[in-house]
């Protein structure tokens, strides 16, 4: 439940509460929240400016750079990399400014790929040979690629030891997803997989992201910073689009791929995040137009019958609306309490 200062004052003109404690509520409640994120001008420059460095330094990377040779891109990217570090710590330690001092110290770990980079170009040592420049990191699959992914994640684990910035789980999901592809030619030989693998690995590999975003969603509080958000995003991508392209299959597979989606939705649901039911429906909506298209071509009835089953599910929605109380009173009662305890809470 959200609520602004307007609804404490409406509770004081209710007598449930005085002006005075409405007054020293809010005050409490501003002070306590002040290191969150919010969405004012302030933190909307704080955030534009940082992706705008992070773009700087990945995918708008010209290929000026690669003129500095290995040894001049690592030594540049790890002198930026130290001066974001040393800024963003006097920011977040002696300052007590948490938001801009925990974005520095995320640009500084989205500098790991260039400063890998620059030393495996300098010293020639490549997994799967030569990869080619920098800027092929952010569009070709190449498992040449994977000690830049792993080095980064390494760097994100080691800042989250330090600074408890929810944010710096960004890059290190990020490099998570992209090693979830750059890892398949690894396992099968740079030449020898295919696009069937890869969408195997990819799905795989964003179920084991889920399942780690999950470990971490309840092992944290969401009001102390949302950690386990880009985890399942990326672990979502990786997963959903593996899953949804592995390529021509049966009606049953079809069947049993719209059942897991509709799966999705009822997660969005138990663990409380809204990301699931984006990747759910599409899913569904998928299904649903194959079926417009191949199955039902012909049938007259059949957007009649999805137009009442819409109508239906509106219904429901209704009815959970005007009784969600009695409802979750119920499942609380019938859903065990070790269950209960394993599933996230706000």
């Amino acid at each position: 439940m959200k609520f602004d200062k307007e609804d404490l004052q409406w509770a004081a003109s209710q007598g449930l509460i005085s002006v005075e404690q409405a007054d020293a509520l809010w005050k409490a409640l501003s002070e306590r929240n002040s290191e969150r994120p919010q969405f004012n001008f302030a933190n909307v420059a704080f955030y534009f400016g940082a992706l705008i460095v992070i773009s700087a330094m990945t995918w708008f990377m010209t290929l000026a750079w690669e003129s500095f040779g290995g040894g001049g891109i690592f030594l540049l990217a790890s002198v930026y990399a130290l001066c974001f570090v040393l800024t963003g710590r006097d920011m977040w330690f002696r300052q007590n400014l948490k938001i801009p001092g925990g974005l520095l110290f995320t640009i500084a770990v989205s500098m790991a790929p260039l400063v890998i980079y620059g030393l495996q170009r300098w010293t020639g040592f490549w997994t799967q040979g030569d990869p080619g420049t920098y800027r092929d990191f952010y569009s070709w699959v190449k498992g040449s690629w994977f000690l830049m992914e792993l080095g980064t994640i390494i760097a994100g684990l080691i800042a989250l030891k330090f600074v408890r910035f929810p944010f710096l789980t960004a890059p290190i999901a990020f490099s998570l997803y992209f090693m979830s592809m750059d890892i398949t030619p690894i396992l099968f030989g740079e030449a020898n997989f295919n696009w069937k693998q890869r969408l195997l690995v990819s799905m795989w590999f964003g179920i084991a992201c889920l399942i780690v975003a999950y470990l971490v969603d309840i092992r944290t509080r969401r009001r102390d910073g949302d950690f386990a958000f880009w985890l399942y995003l990326f672990g979502l991508l990786a997963f959903w689009f593996g899953l949804s392209f592995t390529g021509d299959s049966n009606e049953l597979q079809k069947f049993i791929y719209c059942l897991i989606n509709l799966g999705l939705i009822v997660l969005s649901v138990l663990l409380k995040r809204k990301v699931f039911i984006i990747f759910g429906a599409i899913g569904v909506f998928a299904y649903l137009g194959h079926l417009a298209q191949s199955v039902f071509q012909d049938a007259v009835l059949f957007p009649v019958a999805l137009t009442v089953v819409g109508l239906c599910i509106i219904y429901l929605g209704i009815l959970y609306e005007q009784n969600s109380r009695a409802i979750e009173r119920f499942f609380e009662r019938i859903i065990p309490e070790s269950l209960r305890q394993i599933l996230p809470r706000d």
